[in-house]
């Protein structure tokens, strides 16, 4: 309006200019007007919206505020928080479908009141897993925010769940989903049972529902399990490794994992004293105690072993991975699962049936080895000791048939005296004699792991992973679940040989036709100790070819092969192919000493059974495989753990190579040679188990290699062998080492007939199959005696493999009018000169040999059906029996 007025000021001499700007100022006036009005009407329209839009919030605020409201007073109805869905067994399966076992929902769970439970017990949950707990509202907006940042910068901080978070996850959530709407669903319940329960009936239920052990729930059944007594007499350290078990019943078990679970458990000590909760000296001396006392010999056992089970030792290994790949919703006591796995019921049994004889034999060979020990023993000193107590008229001394008078009171104490005095104690209530029981029964377990064979045995499928059978040890009960075929760490003697023997063919120093000396020999270790190693017949064979040296397990040359390759190469095939990829247990695994090379190192026979299969199956990775896929209740696929595994191994690249197709075609033709001439041709049959029918009803001889072991003192006995289809790995020896399984009992004599039986059993009616013969592979023959070219003077010929490359190209040298002179064994020690840090070689005289052994030395013995038990020794000890 000011801009009109203006113009009416300017112009207010001429009348027309004058009516003009009149006539303008109306016209805008009402342009004016009429652009207000159309503003009035679009800003009413947009607040109808607006309020239409609000009520529609609100409305929906409200529906969810009426379900919630009657969610709650669902809650405030509820009687019993855990019996939503009645309870199902998880069923497991085998590869064909058939029921092996059904977990069933007896759980292991017994009551008891918060009052009831020690002080420094809750103290020590709270400190742990939720110290603000009696002043949050059933959050903690401190704790999400750090395990948000910890999921963002992928550092472990801790969760992000209270108390009442987790038993309402617990109870009303699946905790294997991790997604947004899992976490607000358990947040909302967390509030409900907050507005329904006490602080200390949410703390009450927790420690009374939650998983703490293998089929066991709540601190009360726990502790029963784990230290034999209840909840309420827990001491401060027991308390601590009770809270670890919340967080991780599996993980942090410590009887499983007990170097881990140490190290949580003075977490938790430790920050117990920083609260004030306990003094230092307090928590220290509990920790000590705690340790002084704990039974290294104990396993982690199911709770519930008395189901009824066609296969209790895989089923065992099974419900332990589920422990693992389930954990924040193990109920599948309760749930209902359906799992699939790739055991085959026809090859457990059988792998069963021939275990048990296996280790029935090997114990009546050691008792029979013992007695004869003893009874020579009493032979000799019973009539001294005798003849001085009649001389000299001591009446007190008597020593006729001690020894066996020992052993029958030992074997009456254990299977009838102990368990009617453990009965007697529970039912006159004498707590003291209790205690006595179990110390006497925990001294015979002893006793019974350094004198009782047992025995070991794993079938892989090469292709797939899949494990076809598992035997863990001798008869599966309560006191006997220590799963020996994974858990057991043993020394597999010469079956290791070949895991570096592969290194040494890529070197391409080494071929299978390389000629090695096969005499006396000092190494010397880093420490300058001589080391110097003997064979198993304490013979030599003077100068063999390498595929010899493995077949007929001559420890001589293998450590020349060793020595040839050094520790670094040695030690990084035989990691890759055992699965070891942590640094820090690759050092502990494998030490940098000669011994090493005659496989003094500790793994399982799992991890030997991966190794081989590695070959067989053209230097793949081999991932071993139990669980193909786990249903719930409905029939929906949950865990797809085959498809995971396939995934990582896709995604490993050209990495899946764990060795190349060229080395590991070469590898099973030097293996082949163990059954053909070596080791193993006796546990073969003489290659007569190897005869097969194929789908078609016709008979061939299927290949086949694989290596024995015996470790020294014949404690250990290994077999590991392999067809293109399957790898069995099999062991025996003892629980706690010590004890000799006999001087005649080695890998080839008691676990070598087992594997040939069964591969005649597993490979029949499978399509013909060899070992894939890739590129980049030569065969040719060679003189068997120097491994070189022929000439028309060799008498005897072999045709070998060889990497494209390093075939043989010199002439023999051995036969015809310029031969060499062939090697003649000496009673000399040759030194291995570069490891003394010189170009020479010196050599020490060797101690004198037993007469009987000097006759042997420059001969041709006949092949040992035995192997390598023997370590060595350190100059001047010789021992003609160790190799």
């Amino acid at each position: 309006m000011s801009f009109f007025v203006f113009r009416g000021l300017v112009a207010y001499r001429t009348p027309r200019t004058a009516f003009c700007i009149a006539t303008d100022a109306a016209v805008a006036l009402t342009n004016n007007a009429a652009l207000h009005t159309l503003f009035i009407m679009k800003h009413f329209i947009l607040v109808r919206f607006v309020a239409v839009f609000i009520v529609l919030i609100a409305g929906a605020i409200g529906i969810g505020l009426g379900l919630s409201l009657a969610e709650t007073v669902n809650i405030q109805n509820e009687e019993n928080l855990t019996e939503f869905n009645p309870d199902l067994p998880t069923k497991i399966l085998d590869a064909s479908g058939e029921v092996i076992t059904e977990f069933v929902s007896e759980e292991k769970r017994e009551l008891v009141a918060l009052s009831e439970l020690p002080r420094h017990l809750i103290l020590a949950v709270l400190t742990r897993e939720d110290p603000d707990f009696y002043n949050h509202k059933g959050f903690s907006l401190r704790g999400i925010l750090r395990a948000i940042f910890g999921q963002i910068t992928g550092k472990r901080l801790g969760g992000g769940s209270t108390i009442t978070q987790q038993v309402a996850g617990t109870l009303y959530c699946n905790r294997m989903e991790k997604t947004i709407s899992r976490k607000i669903r358990e947040l909302w319940w967390a509030f409900q049972m907050e507005r329904r329960f006490t602080k200390n009936e949410i703390l009450e239920i927790y420690l009374n529902y939650m998983n703490m052990g293998p089929g066991t729930y709540g601190v009360e059944a726990s502790s029963q399990y784990f230290f034999g007594h209840s909840a309420r007499e827990v001491t401060l350290a027991e308390a601590a490794v009770l809270v670890v078990l919340l967080s991780s019943p599996t993980n942090y078990n410590p009887l499983l994992n007990p170097n881990v679970a140490m190290g949580r458990q003075k977490d938790v000590l430790d920050k117990m004293v920083d609260a004030g909760y306990a003094t230092k000296e307090e928590a220290d001396s509990s920790f000590q105690e705690y340790w002084d006392n704990y039974d290294y010999t104990r396993v982690s056992a199911s709770a519930y072993y008395s189901r009824e089970d066609k296969a209790p030792w895989f089923s065992e290994y099974v419900r332990r991975e589920l422990d693992k790949i389930m954990y924040g919703q193990m109920d599948y006591y309760r749930d209902g699962y359906t799992v699939y796995t790739t055991m085959d019921m026809k090859f457990q049994s059988l792998a069963e049936t021939n275990m048990s004889a296996g280790i029935v034999r090997g114990n009546d060979i050691f008792r029979r080895v013992s007695s004869s020990r003893l009874t020579q023993s009493e032979d000799m000193f019973v009539p001294i000791v005798n003849l001085l107590t009649l001389t000299f008229n001591l009446g007190g001394v008597h020593a006729a048939g001690n020894g066996q008078g020992e052993r029958r009171a030992i074997n009456r104490y254990t299977k009838t005296i102990n368990q009617v005095v453990d009965m007697a104690s529970l039912v006159f209530d004498l707590p003291e004699l209790e205690s006595l029981t179990k110390t006497s029964y925990a001294m015979m377990k002893d006793i019974n792991a350094e004198n009782i064979v047992e025995g070991a045995l794993i079938v892989l499928e090469n292709d797939t992973g899949y494990i076809k059978a598992i035997v863990g040890g001798s008869k599966y009960d309560a006191n006997n679940q220590l799963i020996r075929a994974t858990q057991a760490k043993v020394m597999p003697g010469s079956a290791f040989k070949p895991l570096y023997y592969s290194a040494a063919i890529d070197s391409r120093q080494f071929t299978m036709a390389s000629l090695i000396y096969d005499s006396p020999m000092v190494f010397a270790s880093g420490n300058g100790i001589p080391y110097v190693p003997n064979n198993y017949s304490g013979s030599w064979r003077g100068s063999v070819l390498l595929y010899e040296a493995l077949a007929y397990s001559l420890n001589i040359p293998a450590l020349k092969v060793l020595d040839g390759i050094g520790f670094d190469a040695a030690i990084n095939r035989s990691a890759a192919l055992l699965g070891i990829t942590d640094p820090e247990e690759k050092r502990k695994t494998f030490p940098r000493v000669y011994p090493m090379g005659l496989g003094i190192i500790s793994v399982s026979p799992l991890q030997m059974a991966r190794a081989f299969a590695i070959f067989a199956n053209q230097g793949r990775d081999v991932t071993p495989l139990a669980i193909r896929t786990v249903e719930d209740r409905d029939g929906r696929i949950i865990i797809d753990y085959e498809r995971d595994v396939r995934l990582q191994q896709q995604q490993m690249g050209s990495n899946i190579q764990v060795i190349s197709p060229q080395n590991a075609y070469i590898m099973t033709r030097l293996l082949t040679y163990t059954i053909s001439i070596g080791t193993l041709a006796s546990g073969s049959g003489f290659g007569s188990k190897l005869n097969v029918t194929d789908e078609k009803g016709t008979t061939y001889r299927i290949p086949a290699g694989g290596k024995t072991g015996t470790t020294q003192n014949w404690s250990d006995a290994w077999v590991v062998g392999f067809t293109p289809y399957y790898t069995i790995a099999i062991w025996f020896g003892f629980d706690r080492p010590g004890n000799s399984l006999g001087n005649d009992v080695t890998g080839a004599s008691l676990a070598g007939p087992i594997w040939g039986d069964l591969m005649h059993e597993y490979n029949q009616g499978l399509p013909r199959r060899d070992f894939v013969r890739p590129s980049g592979v030569v065969d040719a023959t060679v003189c068997r005696a120097s491994g070189l070219v022929p000439t028309e003077d060799c008498p005897n010929l072999v045709t070998l493999s060889f990497l494209a490359g390093t075939v043989p190209v010199m002439p023999c040298d051995q036969h015809g009018p310029n031969s060499n002179s062939r090697f003649e064994i000496t009673n000399t020690l040759t030194t291995s000169a570069a490891l003394w840090g010189g170009d020479f070689t010196s050599e020490l005289q060797m101690p004198t040999l037993p007469p009987e052994l000097m006759n042997d030395l420059s001969g041709n013995p006949s092949i040992q059906q035995g192997d390598s038990p023997g370590m060595g020794v350190e100059l001047p000890s010789y021992n003609p029996l160790l190799d």
